[in-house]
This record gives structure tokens, sequence and C-alpha cells, in this order.
């Protein structure tokens, strides 16, 4: 009998948990085992992986067949065997046709540290993927930790996908909003991705004109606290950015703070508020359809009125523009990911030299290169000083699923 695990491939090893979910999703793609450990080695209160890192864990195992997941006793090693994406296919661990994935409040990070891998990996899914993210720990804003809120995710994210013909049946809801609760933990929010539309193979990408800003969009939010907070948040984002243009439009959401029921054993009818602040998201748009994003939300502490985070968004706009490029560093790995996922041709992009110099974008670099995909061509852009071409030449593997069945 012949012993099909001497023909798998060795993991790859890395060390640190420092890009775990991009290294998570790239071997998933790529159908690579993967071998990490020192994770978190030396911390004296939490060694090993965060409640996050597990939960990404547990919904990679949701939307795949046949992946498995080894942790050693402390936490700090982890071996990861990925399966075949099936998404919510019937008999997949669906409840009519939705993934349901509760998140611990004990989480950190937004929904978005969620939701980018979750998009990466949908088109290649065997069935359409429905997921729904509820819980105790969903924050649907931006946090302290870096993670951008779901409007961005929905605004300057999802629409990229349809530059690689990817388009259709896509929608990202947020049903119920939440902000850091306490100490950043928790939000108790609810969001839903439903992402229909797989491909074989990505179209091949060729985005090299950045244009110039035409329409400036945004959705100010807050949960548990005035409205007045949006209107004054507004205000100062648009007295700074109407003299750009003039096409400025910000929507105002007002939702009421998520209930928590009581941890008391002894009163289960007691409910405490969690999720409360407010925050800005706003999105620019070019001549040729490229998008560039900023956000920013109120500390959990609190303290910070709501003028000077609107004028912060602002700024934070104007420097994601000023950086350069037809894509902006939010969306840079997703662009980069498809490409090298697209068929066997060559594909371009402008990006600036801020961007792609950034650690981020240089380790993930060297992260694909170590998966078995092409490595990246530079040239300096025409006529822009700031901004380099990147040339990705596509692996042509796309859609194992769609392939096999």
């Amino acid at each position: 009998m012949l012993d099909m695990s001497d023909n798998a491939p060795p993991p790859i090893r890395f060390t640190t948990q420092k890009a775990l979910a991009s290294r998570l999703t790239l071997a998933t793609l790529t159908g690579r085992p993967i071998h990490i450990s020192q994770i978190r080695p030396s911390s004296p209160t939490s060694p090993g992986l965060a409640p996050h890192e597990i939960s990404l864990l547990r919904l990679l195992e949701a939307i795949t067949n046949g992946s498995t997941i080894e942790i050693s006793y402390t936490g700090t090693i982890l071996v990861y065997r990925p399966g075949l994406i099936t998404g919510s296919a019937p008999g997949s661990g669906t409840s009519g046709g939705v993934i349901r994935h509760e998140i611990a409040a004990a989480c950190t990070r937004g929904v978005s540290y969620f939701l980018i891998p979750l998009c990466l990996l949908a088109p290649f899914s065997k069935a359409p993927i429905n997921v729904l993210f509820t819980g105790p720990g969903v924050i649907t804003s931006a946090t302290p930790a870096g993670d951008v809120s779901a409007d961005t995710v929905r605004t300057a994210i999802l629409p990229l996908y349809a530059r690689f013909g990817i388009s259709s049946n896509i929608e990202l809801r947020v049903l119920r909003r939440s902000n850091p609760g306490s100490r950043g933990k928790g939000g108790a929010g609810e969001i839903q991705l439903v992402f229909g539309h797989q491909v074989r193979l990505p179209k091949t990408l060729h985005l090299l004109n950045g244009g110039r800003i035409k329409r400036i969009r945004g959705v100010a939010y807050c949960t548990g606290v005035p409205a007045s907070n949006n209107a004054r948040m507004i205000e100062a984002a648009r007295g700074i950015l109407n003299p750009m243009t003039v096409d400025t439009y910000i929507f105002s959401d007002v939702s009421a703070a998520p209930y928590l029921v009581s941890k008391d054993k002894t009163n289960f009818n007691v409910k405490s508020k969690t999720g409360i602040g407010f925050g800005l998201s706003l999105v620019a748009e070019s001549s040729t359809g490229c998008l560039y994003s900023a956000d920013v939300v109120s500390p959990p502490s609190g303290g910070v009125p709501p003028e000077d985070l609107g004028q912060q968004c602002a700024h934070q706009l104007l420097e994601s523009v000023a950086a350069g490029g037809a894509v902006s560093l939010v969306a840079v790995p997703t662009v980069l990911a498809l490409m090298a996922m697209s068929s066997e041709d060559v594909g371009r992009v402008q990006i600036g030299k801020e961007v792609i110099s950034t650690e981020q974008i240089v380790g993930l670099g060297r992260d694909m290169k170590a998966f078995g995909m092409s490595g990246w061509g530079f040239r300096e852009a025409t006529g822009v000083e700031n901004d380099v071409v990147v040339r990705v030449v596509g692996r042509g593997v796309g859609n194992v699923g769609r392939k096999i069945t």
C-alpha cells in the first residue's frame, strides 16, 4: 500500500508571529504546509498564539476540507497543512449555507483582520463563501492595533477585485456596528460576507496610471454616543478636503451600542453596553478608478474630540494620495497576491516608492518567494518621480477546486 505522506512536500519554515495571517493565507492558496516556531516564546503572561490567531485558524479550518492544524503544548509552535478551499459547500459545517464564525471577547483585532484573508481565498473556493462573523469579540471599526474598518474593506479593497474579473455577487453587510470595548477588547458587532464569484484564473492586471482625484466618499459612524460627534468629524474633515475637490460626501451612520449579557451567574438579566465610540473612514477615487483610503477611530479610553479625529483622518487621506502609485498601502498585499495567482503572463502595477519599501511589503515579497511564486521586477515609472512599476509573473495555478471538479 502506498503511503501518500511520503510524497507530501516538507513544510516551509518560518519564525515568530510576524505576518502570521499573510503566511497562512499564502499557504492555503498554494497548498504548501508551513511550520512556524518561536511564537511569543519570551512573553511571561501570554506565550504562544494569541486569541485572534487561534480564531483565524478556526476560520481557515471551517472554509477548507482536509486541513490539519498542530499546535504545541505551549502554543509557540504551529504546523499548518492546508486542504482544499471548499467555502460554504453543503456538508462542510454550514447551517443553511452560512458559516457562523464566533469571535471571543478577548480579541483585540478588528474584523478586517479576518475579512482581508477570507476575501483573498474566496475567488479560489470550490463553492461560494457566506460567513457570518458574530460574538462578543467582533469589532467593525478600525482598531488601535492598525486594522482598518469594515467600511474601508467594502469601499477600498473589494472594488479592486473587479480589475481581476471578479465582480459579481460580492457583498459585505454591516449588520451591527461596534467600536473597541474596554482595554481595546471585544465589541459585539456583526458582519456578513457573501462572496459568490469564483474563477479559474484571475485576469492579468495592468494598472499604470494613478490619475487625478475626482471624488471623496466616506462614512462617519458612532455607537452609543450622540450623533453630533459624526457632524463634528464631518465638518472638520470637509474643512481640509473641500479645497482638494468639491465632490466630497461623507455619510453619517448612528447606531445604538451593543449589549452583552452579564457574566454574573446569579443574575443573567443584567446587560452591559460595549463597543462605544466613533470613527471615520474616507476613500478618495481618481479619474482612472484608483482608490486611496484612511481610517481613524476614537481610543477605548476616550478623551479625543471628534474635530481632532476628523482632521487626522483627512490628513491621513492626503498622505495616502501623496504616497503615489495606483494602489494604496492597505490594498497592495491583496493586489500583488492576486497578480501572482493569475495566468502565466506578466502583470504590471504602479506603486509609490514609500509604499513598496515598507517592512510589510518587503516581507510579503520574501514570503511569496518562499512559497514558490516568482520574484518581482522593478523599473522607474515614466513621468512620475516617486513611483515604480512592479512586474509580477503569474503562477497559472489559480482555483484548484474548479480544475479537478
